[in-house]
């Protein structure tokens, strides 16, 4: 594992921000959408994804017939609160807080506000940054790449102490998940869409850039929970959502 310094502290808190709610058509699964705000030893703090792009806020419905996500499932829940600026504003945190911005990956529930952060750089898997485009949804790829400072990571790095980002491909192209090593809780795994919920291995993994690449990088990162006994929050578990501590409330 290759170390870099991006991160000086060490994780103190995890925040589950709350980016909406969503029903698949084919199945009927509910699902949450999150991000994370991570705090540090130092009074850093690092964003996680960022939701739906912001022309959701005045028209849900019909921004998603726009991107043709209409045809994959209907927005339960996605209402200003939803959003990244206003989610961390819950905690007390503003936009121009965030010293870092980490995208898992490029789908539109993840990489929406990608270009809502310009004083920050933006870390992000070498595979993902290398497409022309971010991936958005099926064939709407609308969002250019912001002219911003990339920290390109191109195998499982230790970007600060207890602080880790690994190589998950298989869902996207350049999909990552995030290891946290918080004071109380211990080591928090969180897999974003490399596991969206633990019945993923059953359910097969259709539509994903790699099948054979998910399926492998899931039961890694399967395996390294049970053997390092680490809190695993899962990209969209239907299950889990609901119990989640979500922001203002945090993992510490």
């Amino acid at each position: 594992m290759t170390t870099v310094s991006y991160v000086k502290g060490t994780p103190t808190q995890l925040h589950v921000l709350d980016f909406g709610l969503f029903r698949v058509h084919a199945n009927g699964r509910i699902i949450g959408i999150c991000g994370f705000l991570i705090h540090t030893s130092v009074g850093e703090k690092i964003l996680i994804d960022t939701g739906y792009h912001r022309k959701y806020i005045t028209d849900p419905h019909g921004s998603s017939a726009e991107d043709g996500m209409d045809k994959f499932g209907d927005i339960l829940k996605l209402e200003p609160v939803n959003f990244p600026k206003e989610q961390l504003s819950l905690s007390g945190v503003d936009v121009l807080d965030i010293d870092l911005l980490v995208i898992t990956h490029t789908h539109i529930d993840h990489v929406g506000g990608i270009a809502d952060f310009p004083h920050c750089p933006i870390l992000i898997s070498s595979a993902e940054r290398a497409l022309e485009r971010p991936l958005y949804w099926a064939s709407v790829q609308p969002l250019e790449w912001p002219d911003r400072k990339y920290l390109l990571i191109d195998e499982d790095t230790e970007i600060g102490p207890g602080f880790k980002i690994l190589q998950t491909p298989g869902h996207a192209p350049g999909q990552i998940s995030i290891e946290l090593q918080l004071p109380k809780t211990g080591l928090t795994l969180l897999t974003s869409d490399a596991i969206s919920r633990p019945s993923e291995i059953d359910d097969g993994f259709e539509g994903s850039w790699n099948e054979d690449r998910a399926k492998e990088n899931f039961v890694r990162l399967m395996d390294r929970a049970k053997r390092l006994d680490a809190f695993v929050i899962f990209g969209h578990s239907p299950d889990q959502w609901p119990k989640l501590r979500k922001t203002p409330k945090y993992y510490s």
